[in-house]
């Protein structure tokens, strides 16, 4: 399958329905982008069933600003809805096609458990920080209300 053009608006749909999208975060004045646009081509024809898309930073600033692209070519690639790669610069062709096969078996059920095992303890330290401000707070408190306690006895 040739690359799409992806714009903001259908953007969210491509990722949710489609099994595997690689984006390329390009621009018109980019000389690594206008070389690794014929790579990415190239192999997008030898991969019908995997969604190739190119992203126009110029005309989707909002769509890099989410990705926090800062540099471009940005190669981005989702599985079942879940971003799981994300590379600076133009990838080579090979690379590229190992990307894409190593996508293709890849084990979401093993990266979903993954990301719930990094999302509980992602939460588990922010209650510990959340108990350890509060705790702070409260000592700061507990130190002003004696030392005002102190001065109105002086």
């Amino acid at each position: 399958m040739a690359s799409v053009e992806i714009h903001e608006p259908e953007f969210s749909d491509i990722i949710d329905n489609n099994s595997i999208v690689l984006l390329d975060f390009w621009a018109e004045w980019c000389g690594p982008c206008k070389a690794y646009g014929p790579v990415y081509e190239r192999v997008s024809e030898e991969f019908p069933d995997v969604i190739f898309g190119k992203i126009d930073t110029e005309a989707e600033s909002q769509l890099a600003k989410s990705f926090d692209i800062r540099s471009i070519p940005t190669t981005i690639a989702f599985k079942d809805g879940i971003g799981v790669f994300m590379q600076p610069g133009a990838l080579p062709e090979d690379a590229l096609r190992d990307l894409i096969t190593t996508l293709i078996d890849l084990d979401m059920v093993e990266v979903r458990a993954e990301l719930e095992i990094r999302n509980a303890a992602e939460q588990e330290n922010q209650e510990e920080e959340k108990e350890i401000e509060d705790k702070e707070e409260k000592e700061e408190k507990e130190e002003k209300e004696d030392k005002e306690e102190k001065e109105d006895k002086e």
